[in-house]
């Protein structure tokens, strides 16, 4: 088993449509899928546009119904375009997305004695981290 991937992870494998172009812009890669209507990202590398592709197919199912996977042996290609299969571990994403969410940071105001800020400020205490380590230890 793969290390990182669960026996009971979702995870989707789609087609994509993987545009190189060289242009003004400089040399980039668009990704679509058409089974997922409305799905459009890109990346400066091959490797970078299937990252991105991931979380934009990810982002597009995120609680939606998972589109059938078409067989894109019918689809018609331009000269740049190529078939990339790109897997999605929705409950990875799910894990990323939530951890994400808990790691977010909001500013808070908070109120000490001044000689407390100024002994912080002083011997280089972070007034944030302690606050939140405090936080966390009392909501445990």
């Amino acid at each position: 088993m793969e290390e990182g991937i669960l026996m009971h992870d979702e995870i989707l494998i789609y087609p994509t449509v993987f545009a190189e172009h060289h242009d003004e812009d400089g040399h980039y890669f668009v990704v679509t899928s058409p089974n997922i209507p409305g799905m459009v990202t890109e990346g400066t590398t091959r490797q970078q546009a299937v990252t991105e592709a991931i979380d934009a197919i990810a982002t597009m199912l995120d609680g939606e119904k998972y589109p059938s996977v078409q067989d894109p042996g019918q689809w018609i290609l331009k000269k740049n375009e190529t078939i990339v299969y790109v897997p999605v571990n929705m409950t990875q994403w799910y894990r990323e997305k939530a951890l994400a969410l808990k790691m977010k940071t909001v500013r808070m105001s908070i109120t000490v004695p001044e000689y407390l800020k100024e002994e912080a400020k002083e011997r280089g205490i972070n007034v944030s981290r302690v606050a939140t380590q405090a936080l966390e230890k009392l909501l445990a």
